[in-house]
């Protein structure tokens, strides 16, 4: 295989029923024709503008039609950037900038907002590229040239920093993925995903190419649904939902708020989760719902084309145990370095490096950032590029891996080095603490933990961290909530957290 449209390709070929809805978002669906026939259309249109092998930007509201306009801008020979209404105006003015496109494909809403920001990149309105006429052939001539190495988006994470860089993926990494995935999911046509994250980051990749491969379904649940977890357990169960690819926290939230305790998601047979620490009481709490349904810890980061990782989890665990984040996929390799660029001793830390054909191509515009992190592998004597994640793990006695933390999470304080998911962890432990994140300002060398929870005040959880927490580790400060912020994937966001702590430091 070397393009991914040819997995919607084939299963209009093998469907029973073309008319199948494949991506459902409210009253909104597209079937699998409608899917071929729209991206069909819309590549026709770019190839009638000239537009070849250029970035060019979906700036759409999350809906069935915005995945219609990634497959629509392939078709035409391109590689998409999506971008949605929900985005920071900031952060969308930088991508723009960054990219430069020749054309941003919107619907009426992101439209307006062109208009309304002053902007003048050129501009369609999907419906009217949807309207254009086929052309079959320039759209083979486009497929006949393409090879699996092209680019077939670009994503934009911000990283550490905040500075968006945009990661360049292939259809190569994409398929080698997808592949790899709906094997360890065990994927197939009855799959029914229930999707979280936005179409902008590439956690949707789980749900968007396996609904191609299988003839699967996908529904784009509504962001207010995770305020209400009962609610969310209810729409799992009205639509027959049976797999979810969900960050931690977003699991966290539902058996947090006891939802699991009013209402039980029974339809559910696969659940993956990533992206962050999923606190072990949250997880057990979760097995003990549903004690049929696989659970699957997933890792990886985006410049390696989605997930590197995977550990069925198969018992429960006690509440000083971590979960593995596992084995490496197939075809892919993780590699620990030390600081020296050796392989540490077994059980002790070292960054997290892969190889494989899941690389991504690099950051879009950026030789510099690119050659920084996409280096040569130094156990190899021939030219062999690894991905240096920045994220620490060690490897257990069977060879699973265990993750510890970003390296940006490692603190020296008071002449000692500190993970702060130690803290977190042990913080998590605390009966009522349903969640905990520490975050260090090195302004004034403070350690601050922000949690939630029922019926626990902070003088309840000081006391249990110093029983329980050497004097160096102990939190300056503990600030409770009532929520966390959140990036717009879902994650617990920390730089809004330190940002908060920096804010409330500045009014004492």
């Amino acid at each position: 295989m070397i393009n991914v449209l040819e997995y919607l390709e084939q299963t209009l070929e093998q469907i029973d029923d073309p008319g199948k809805s494949a991506f459902i978002s409210g009253d909104s669906a597209l079937s699998f024709r409608q899917l071929s026939d729209m991206s069909h259309a819309c590549g026709s249109y770019l190839s009638y503008r000239k537009i070849r092998k250029q970035p060019v930007v979906v700036f759409m509201t999350k809906s069935p039609a915005m995945i219609a306009a990634f497959l629509g801008v392939v078709y035409g020979g391109n590689y998409y950037v999506p971008l949605d209404a929900e985005m920071p105006k900031f952060r969308i003015l930088l991508i723009l900038d960054t990219v430069k496109p020749q054309m941003i494909i919107c619907d009426k809403s992101t439209s307006a907002l062109l208009v309304e920001w002053g902007l003048e990149y050129p501009a369609v309105d999907f419906d009217t590229a949807c309207s254009h006429p086929f052309n079959e052939s320039a759209l083979a001539a486009i497929r006949n040239s393409s090879i699996d190495a092209d680019p077939l988006y670009v994503v934009f994470t911000s990283g550490s920093t905040g500075t968006p860089k945009g990661v360049v993926a292939t259809h190569r990494s994409v398929i080698d993925y997808i592949e790899n995935l709906s094997v360890i999911l065990e994927l197939d046509s009855r799959t029914v995903f229930g999707n979280q994250s936005p179409l902008y980051l590439d956690a949707c990749l789980k749900e968007i190419y396996p609904t191609l491969k299988f003839g699967a379904a996908t529904y784009l649940v509504p962001h207010s649904l995770f305020m209400f977890p009962v609610k969310l357990i209810e729409y799992i169960k009205e639509h027959g939902i049976n797999t979810i690819c969900w960050v931690a926290s977003a699991l966290s939230l539902v058996a947090g708020l006891g939802a699991l305790d009013v209402a039980k998601p029974q339809t559910l047979r696969t659940i993956a989760f990533g992206s962050e620490v999923f606190p072990v009481k949250h997880y057990n709490f979760w097995r003990k719902t549903l004690p049929g349904a696989r659970f699957v810890h997933l890792y990886g980061p985006t410049e390696a084309t989605g997930m590197s990782c995977y550990y069925e989890v198969t018992r429960t665990y006690a509440q000083d145990e971590s979960i593995p984040i596992g084995y490496p996929f197939p075809n892919t390799d993780i590699i620990l370095l030390d600081e020296e660029g050796n392989i540490p001793e077994e059980g002790q830390p070292g960054e997290i490096c892969i190889r494989g054909a899941g690389l991504s191509l690099g950051y879009f515009g950026d030789a510099m950032k690119t050659a920084a992190s996409f280096v040569q592998n130094p156990q190899s004597v021939y030219p062999d590029i690894i991905y240096k994640t920045g994220d620490l793990a060690r490897r257990g006695a069977d060879g699973e891996l265990y993750f510890i933390s970003r390296r940006d999470h490692q603190i020296k304080h008071m002449g000692h080095r500190i993970e702060l998911a130690e803290i977190e962890l042990l913080a998590s432990g605390c009966d009522g603490v349903e969640l905990a994140c520490a975050v260090f300002d090195d302004t004034d060398s403070r350690i601050i933990l922000y949690y939630m929870g029922k019926n626990i005040d902070k003088t309840t959880v000081r006391a249990y961290l110093k029983s329980n927490l050497p004097r160096y580790m102990l939190p300056h400060a503990v600030f409770q909530l009532d929520v966390f912020p959140r990036t717009p994937g879902g994650k617990i966001d920390r730089v809004g957290l330190l940002n908060m702590y920096r804010e409330e430091k500045g009014q004492l």
